[in-house]
């Protein structure tokens, strides 16, 4: 069977995490659109594996969490109306819960904005940290219930942001306690917001106002996968003093390399284990020493 060897698979890789669309990276490396989107599916497999084996029992403090809005096939208003109410069709979320002080992303769902989806990455959430942690979350009511699902009820300090946006004016900011004993003074989305940005800016399928937007969920997670275990493991961050997020909380001695992770890859295809179904994929999964 031909396979790309690892140099090209490098250059694939590098364009796709830092924001080239599929067809920008073909024409750059002049790699087949096919043969882009199945390196796409394979190391997205493997990313996602490796985060959730590796994203466990963190000593986090505090985790801010938020949902940034995207679309799959078209806007849930442009729908077609035999896709309408489909899964994987139309307006999607991806909710991100972060480590303000490592930058690191802990848990992560690529789903609807619904209280189940809400419980499904709380509880996931929940599965990896090593303690108590002071939880920051915006208003919406979606997450109290979700809140006191996946942690006792007095077991960890929950607080919500109320953001009121006015023109020409200061944006007002209210905050409310839940449960246990947050500090107001950490209370904050900031971090996981401009971790938003971060995602528009370095996958092209999320870049808003243009034509560029995924076509199927399964490369939309795949993509989130791969950017995840980058932004964790291989992006030096001018905040941590060039360090990753994953040296900073302790999980990793190095900052790794492109080829770090394509390295990743290789040993799953040597070990020939089945592929994992990725249709019940939302969190996180986690990197090399």
């Amino acid at each position: 069977m031909n396979r790309l060897s690892a140099e090209r698979r490098c250059a694939v890789l590098q364009a796709l995490v830092e924001g080239v669309s599929i067809r920008g990276t073909e024409r750059i490396t002049g790699v087949s659109k096919p043969t882009i989107l199945k390196l796409l599916r394979d190391m997205g497999t493997v990313a996602a594996d490796q985060l959730d084996k590796r994203l466990r029992n963190l000593p986090c403090l505090r985790i801010e969490c938020d949902e940034m809005w995207g679309f799959i096939y078209a806007k849930q208003k442009n729908l077609p109306l035999d896709r309408r109410g489909t899964t994987g069709y139309g307006d999607i979320w991806t909710w991100v819960a972060m480590d303000p002080e490592s930058k690191l992303v802990v848990s992560w769902l690529l789903e609807r904005r619904t209280e189940e989806a809400a419980e499904v990455f709380m509880r996931d959430l929940a599965s990896r940290l090593g303690g108590r942690v002071q939880l920051t979350t915006d208003a919406w009511q979606g997450y109290v219930r979700a809140v006191y699902a996946a942690f006792a009820r007095d077991g960890v300090d929950y607080m919500q942001l109320l953001k009121t946006f006015r023109a020409e004016q200061e944006t007002k900011t209210e905050k409310y306690a839940w449960t246990g004993n947050p500090d107001p003074k950490w209370a904050s989305t900031s971090h996981v917001e401009r971790q938003n940005l971060t995602m528009r800016m370095e996958m092209r399928r999320l870049t808003r106002k243009t034509n560029a937007f995924s076509k199927k969920m399964e490369n939309l997670r795949h993509h989130l996968a791969i950017h995840f275990l980058h932004y964790n493991f291989a992006r030096p961050h001018m905040s941590l003093s060039g360090a990753t997020p994953a040296q900073a909380i302790g999980i990793s001695q190095r900052c790794w390399t492109i080829r770090d992770m394509v390295g990743l890859l290789e040993d799953f295809e040597r070990i020939s284990l089945p592929r994992p179904d990725t249709t019940s994929w939302g969190s996180p999964a986690g990197p090399l020493a």
